[in-house]
C-alpha cells in the first residue's frame, strides 16, 4: 500500500498541531506555510522526535499507533533526516561522514548503494576533503548522501536550502530534482519558499496555525483562488510540459502540454525532455477573442472557472481552465467589468512571460 498516513495532535505554546493526512507513498510532498505554522513540528512528529497523539504509517509499515500502544523511537524508524544546517561531523572527512551512515545498515538491507549515492549527488571528488573546506552547497549534498546511505523508507527534509545563498541554492536544486526522478523513496519537504515548491513538489500540504488548510496535487492547489498562496503578490501556477521542437530561425523552443503549446526563448533541452514552467498570475491577461495584432505569442483558449479577491483591492484573480490545466490571471476589477467576464465564459489567456523552473 503506497501511501503515508499521518495523524498527529500536539498542543503547542500558540496553537495545537492537528493534522490528519493521507499522502502519496512516492514522490515529493511539500509542507508549505508561513514561519510558525507547524511544518517542522509535523516533520518531527513523523520522525518520532516529538511525541504527538496519533498514528504514523509509511507504505504499510506502522511506526506509531496509539490505539495499539505502539511507538517506535526515532532510532528504530528507517528514515533519513536532512536539516537546514548540514550537521556533518567536523572531525571526520567526507568519506568518514558517509561511512557513518552506511555502516548503520547491514549489507543485506541496503537499498541505496555507495556508488549510487556518490553519483546521484555528484560528490565522488570530495571524499578526501575535510568538511570545513566544503561550500554550503557541497555540505548539504554530503548530508543528503549520508541520509540516503542509511537506506531510508522515508526522507525528511527540513528547509535544506534555507541557509544557502541564491547561487548555492541553484547549485543544489538539480541534485534534489535527481532524487525525485531517480529514487523511489518518498520525501517530505518543508519549505516556505514557493519557487522550491513549484520546482520540486508533486503533492502539497498547506499549513496555517497547526491546521491543514488543503492537501492535494501541487499544480491543482496552487491554482485555487480560495487559498492563501493565490492572494500573495507572487501567485503562480506550475505547468508540466514536454519539449516538442526548436525553431532555429527565431531561436524559440516549443513546449507542449495538455492545454496546447507555449513558446519560450530557445532552451538547450533535447526534444522529449520534461520541463516545468512557472506562470505568474500577473503575467496573464485575458481577451475575449483571438487576434494576431499583438506582440504576445502565447495565446491559449480557456474557460473562466471563478473569481477571487487579490492582495490589492484594485485587482481580482481569475481562475482559468485550459483544457484541463489550471491557470491564474491577475487583472483589474475595472477590466473584469468592462469585458463583462463571468464564470463559464470562453476567453483567450494571453501569457506575457514564462519562467522555466526545472
Amino acid at each position: 500500500m503506497n501511501e503515508l498516513c499521518v495523524r498527529a495532535r500536539l498542543p503547542l505554546a500558540d496553537f495545537t498541531l492537528d493534522a490528519d493526512l493521507t499522502l502519496p507513498g512516492r514522490g515529493v510532498t511539500a509542507l508549505f506555510g508561513p514561519s510558525g505554522s507547524g511544518k517542522t513540528t509535523l516533520l518531527r512528529c513523523v520522525a518520532g522526535l516529538a511525541r504527538a497523539a496519533g498514528r504514523v504509517e509509511v507504505n504499510g509499515e506502522c511506526w506509531q499507533d496509539d490505539a495499539r500502544r505502539l511507538f517506535l523511537p526515532t532510532h528504530r524508524r528507517p528514515l533519513g533526516y536532512v536539516f537546514q544546517e548540514a550537521s556533518l561531523f567536523a572531525h571526520l572527512s567526507v568519506r568518514a561522514n558517509l561511512e557513518f551512515g552506511l555502516k548503520r545498515i547491514p549489507a543485506a538491507e541496503r537499498r541505496v548503494g555507495w556508488d549510487a549515492a556518490l553519483e546521484l549527488l555528484g560528490i565522488g571528488h570530495l571524499l578526501a576533503r575535510g568538511t570545513a573546506t566544503l561550500s554550503g552547497g557541497e555540505r548539504q549534498r554530503v548530508a543528503i548522501a549520508r541520509a540516503l546511505l542509511t537506506s531510508p523508507r522515508l526522507l525528511l527534509m527540513d528547509e535544506p536550502l534555507a541557509a544557502l545563498d541564491a547561487r548555492r541554492k541553484q547549485e543544489i536544486l538539480p541534485y534534489l530534482e535527481r532524487l525525485h526522478d531517480e529514487l523511489a523513496i518518498p520525501v517530505l519537504y518543508v519549505s516556505h519558499a514557493m519557487d522550491e515548491v513549484l520546482r520540486l513538489a508533486d503533492h502539497l500540504v498547506l499549513l496555517e496555525q497547526g491546521r491543514v488548510l488543503a492537501s492535494g496535487s501541487c499544480a491543482e492547489l496552487l491554482a485555487r483562488v480560495d487559498l492563501p498562496p493565490a492572494l500573495d503578490e507572487e501567485a503562480a501556477v506550475r505547468v508540466d510540459t514536454t519539449v516538442a521542437a526548436h525553431d532555429d530561425a527565431y531561436q524559440l523552443t516549443r513546449l507542449d502540454f495538455s492545454g496546447g503549446s507555449i513558446q519560450v526563448t530557445r532552451k538547450a533541452l533535447a526534444v522529449g525532455t520534461r520541463a516545468r514552467l512557472k506562470i505568474q498570475a500577473r503575467d496573464v491577461s485575458i481577451a475575449l477573442a483571438t487576434h494576431d495584432r499583438t506582440s504576445i505569442v502565447n495565446r491559449l483558449p480557456a474557460r473562466i472557472c471563478g473569481f477571487a479577491a487579490a492582495a490589492h483591492p484594485a485587482h481580482c484573480l481569475v481562475r482559468l481552465d485550459v483544457a484541463g490545466t489550471p491557470l491564474l490571471a491577475r487583472i483589474t476589477r475595472l477590466s473584469k467589468d468592462q469585458l463583462g467576464l463571468a464564470e463559464g465564459m470562453p476567453v483567450v489567456a494571453q501569457i506575457k512571460s514564462v519562467a522555466l523552473i526545472g
